[in-house]
């Protein structure tokens, strides 16, 4: 992709080089064709003036032009109509091109030359010694040096302008990453610093309104654990005298609402607090035999893997998986940890169908519910979160999960 400040630069540039080359041929056209032909017959007729007529000897115009060329310090030379020399001074001049029938700038390899043809049809050469420079040429380099020193002034100007643009997108990129805190440092007083007191108005109220939704979340969450204690308690209460039944249904929908506030809090947790609370080392084959010997029917493989992370989240991360394989699954069940070339993958299968292709998404999102609905609805959506934390991903393939983390750092 072409930076901005690129295009900006090389915008003044060609705007530098248009200006140039349209001041070279207004010079050319003003030299030749313009105004300044005036000044060719101007000089024509005085020089026609202050030399002999045509006719007169050599010698004697060789002397009037000797006299003419005294305070020039120029080589000149005079041609007669045919452009024959008659007289010199100075370096030797080579007459002017056949063709040429009026007076103007001639481009000699010995340097410029400038010829005007008097009235009489004789021809007057002059040319500038060498360190002596010549009106266009002067003109060209004048143009090249100001489109030079404009061209690098322009360069930090253009290059400060958009890399204040590209601080702000590193803040949007941010932002949009979950990084709720990114602010821009405002610069200047322009649009581009306008620009920059939006973004971190609306970053602020974003971060304010997210903020209040996830303190309501997990205060929500909180205060339904008390009248969940006190219902437990009157079920508790109940003893012999309920309907086993029904006392049943019940602690089965107690256990289920303690569970989803758990995960609630957890999931908010997780979203307001970006870095992990413990890091360390951790065996993850160790870590799923734990896990694993809390079920049936569940085979354990693998090698001793270190990771670095939080293992209590780990921890929870594979009994989630387990939790789903058991309710949604068939028997057997396995668990495998391996090491790959980019790091360690956990996976664990069941015998089930699988998940279809079009779900495999979507299994990951809170509250989605699969097959017969049970469950919170929270269970991949933690595992996906807590595999991000590690700097991992989660995946569906078939009947199986898949958990990619890098090695130990």
């Amino acid at each position: 992709m072409r930076k901005l400040y690129v295009r900006i630069y090389f915008a003044v540039l060609t705007s530098l080089a248009v200006f140039a080359l349209a001041a070279g041929l207004l010079w050319h056209q003003f030299g030749e064709d313009g105004p300044w032909s005036k000044g060719y017959e101007v000089a024509a007729t005085i020089a026609q003036n202050a030399l002999p007529p045509a006719g007169a000897p050599k010698t004697e115009q060789q002397a009037a032009l000797e006299k003419l060329a005294a305070n020039l310090r120029a080589d000149v030379a005079l041609f007669a109509p045919d452009r024959s020399p008659l007289a010199a001074v100075g370096a030797p001049l080579p007459a002017p091109e056949a063709g040429r029938e009026r007076g103007g700038w001639i481009h000699r390899w010995g340097g410029p030359a400038w010829a005007v043809r008097l009235p009489d049809g004789r021809w007057l050469e002059a040319r500038a010694p060498r360190g002596h420079g010549h009106a266009p040429y002067g003109l060209f380099l004048v143009l090249a040096l100001l489109a030079l020193a404009v061209g690098v002034g322009a360069y930090p100007v253009v290059r400060r302008l958009t890399s204040r643009l590209e601080r702000l997108q590193a803040g949007v990129e941010s932002l949009g990453a979950g990084e709720l805190s990114a602010r821009v440092q405002v610069e200047g007083h322009d649009e581009v610093a306008q620009l920059a007191e939006s973004f971190n108005r609306a970053a602020g109220r974003i971060e304010e309104l997210v903020g209040a939704h996830q303190s309501l979340l997990a205060n929500a969450s909180h205060e339904l654990r008390t009248p969940l204690a006190r219902i437990r308690m009157a079920v508790e209460l109940m003893k012999e005298s309920a309907d086993p039944v029904r006392k049943a249904g019940l602690e089965q929908d107690i256990a289920e609402l303690d569970a989803l506030i758990d995960e609630i809090l957890l999931a908010s947790r997780l979203d307001a607090v970006k870095e992990r609370d413990v890091d360390e080392e951790v065996d993850l084959l160790a870590l799923a035999a734990e896990e694993c010997a809390r079920y049936e029917n569940v085979e354990l493989d693998g090698e001793p893997v270190p990771v670095r992370g939080d293992p209590r989240l780990l921890r929870r991360m594979i009994r989630n998986l387990l939790e789903n394989a058991t309710r949604h699954g068939a028997p057997p069940i396995e668990v495998r940890v391996s090491r790959t070339a980019e790091g360690v993958e956990l996976s664990v299968c069941d015998g089930g169908a699988g998940i279809p292709e079009s779900e495999r998404e979507r299994v990951f999102e809170p509250f989605h519910r699969a097959g017969a609905g049970r469950g919170t609805g929270l269970g991949l959506a933690l595992v996906r979160q807590i595999a991000r934390r590690h700097g991992g991903e989660v995946h569906a393939r078939g009947s199986c999960f898949i958990v990619a983390l890098p090695l130990e750092r």
